[in-house]
């Protein structure tokens, strides 16, 4: 584990929570190592190259600057999956009407590896005054690998995968993904179709049912993705997995570090626990672990128990460690029950 900044030490805390509260719920023991956040990017990574090396997952709060990117670069931690699936219990708490969000179900897989994030930057003078500088490209190799992911994964669910380019604006690397696209939705029996950017982001909220799988270059797809925490409520709800070819993973929230909100009890620490589900289920396949601290949050905030960002009328809204003391006695509850089925049956 990585604490992060901001609101990071927050949220972490209380997926440790949950972390004791499976423990003591029967769950498989996981050892948790804290790492360090507070002594720069170099001490951090070699925490993670350590773990890596022991063939374990890091679960990482949110950083704010370079970190996040840095840490992808040194890790080639090249593929990111974002699940957007709204919950119910959150559709009174949400912008939308619950008929442009009801059974959507939309993983994003974004490219960490290449493209504007991962570029070459500076500032020069000129009589004109200054002047920034940007420069970017992609690899047909990190293209292709990173399509492979998106088409195998629709391969498995229903078999539509939406390539993100905007050939107007940025030609050859749009047409890159393009061509590359048509070969892995040929190599796996996908349909794929390509998307701007900008059409997509109204199809995001207009028709969101109608997305699968949504494959895309890095700022395009982090810009989708947040848009996409629309859907779920909230970037407080939000979530991903990073992993690297060799198997390393690092698990984080979707949001910053909210700097704002840090020391006021008010962050939503669901995005962080989910973000351990997903790594629970993901490096350490512990399904039943991950299954019932996601039914934890369902439950929780089924009986109107929410953090202010996705409160509701009637909804009882609570702080950063009253929500995760909820979400733990909720996995007790939930084991407890699952246990008794099991010995009645």
């Amino acid at each position: 584990m990585l604490e992060g900044e901001g609101v990071g030490p927050e949220v972490v805390a209380v997926s440790l929570r949950l972390l004791g509260a499976l423990e003591s719920a029967g769950s498989p023991k996981v050892e948790a190592r804290m790492g360090p956040s507070d002594r720069g990017f170099d001490a951090a990574a070699d925490f993670c190259g350590a773990t890596f090396s022991e063939g374990g997952p890091v679960l990482s709060g949110p950083f704010g600057g370079r970190f996040v990117y840095d840490l992808r670069r040194r890790f080639d931690l090249f593929c990111k999956l974002s699940p957007l699936r709204p919950s119910p219990a959150l559709f009174a708490a949400s912008r939308l009407k619950r008929e442009a969000i009801e059974g959507t179900d939309i993983v994003v897989v974004r490219d960490n590896a290449g493209g504007i994030y991962q570029g070459q930057w500076g500032e020069r003078s000129t009589p004109a005054g200054r002047t920034a500088e940007h420069s970017f490209s992609y690899s047909e190799r990190d293209v292709r690998r990173i399509l492979a992911v998106g088409a195998r994964l629709a391969a498995t669910r229903r078999r539509r995968m939406a390539v993100i380019g905007k050939p107007g604006g940025i030609p050859s690397v749009s047409r890159l993904w393009c061509d590359c696209a048509a070969d892995a939705a040929r190599a796996t029996g996908v349909e794929a179709s390509n998307l701007d950017v900008d059409y997509a982001a109204y199809r995001l909220i207009q028709h969101a049912q109608e997305f699968d799988v949504i494959v895309a270059p890095n700022m395009l797809g982090d810009i989708l993705n947040d848009l996409g925490a629309v859907l779920l409520g909230s970037r407080g709800v939000s979530f991903s997995g990073n992993f690297s070819p060799a198997g390393a993973a690092v698990y984080q929230t979707n949001h910053g570090a909210a700097k704002d909100l840090a020391g006021t009890g008010r962050a939503n620490p669901v995005a962080q626990a989910l973000s351990l589900a997903m790594l629970l289920r993901e490096s350490l396949r512990l399904d039943e672990a991950a299954s019932l601290l996601e039914a934890a949050v369902e439950d929780v905030w089924r009986r109107g128990f929410r953090t202010f960002d996705v409160a509701a009328p009637g909804s009882t809204v609570v702080g950063t460690p009253e929500m995760g003391e909820r979400i733990a006695d909720s996995v007790a509850r939930l084991a407890a029950d699952r246990k008794g089925a099991v010995l009645v049956r």
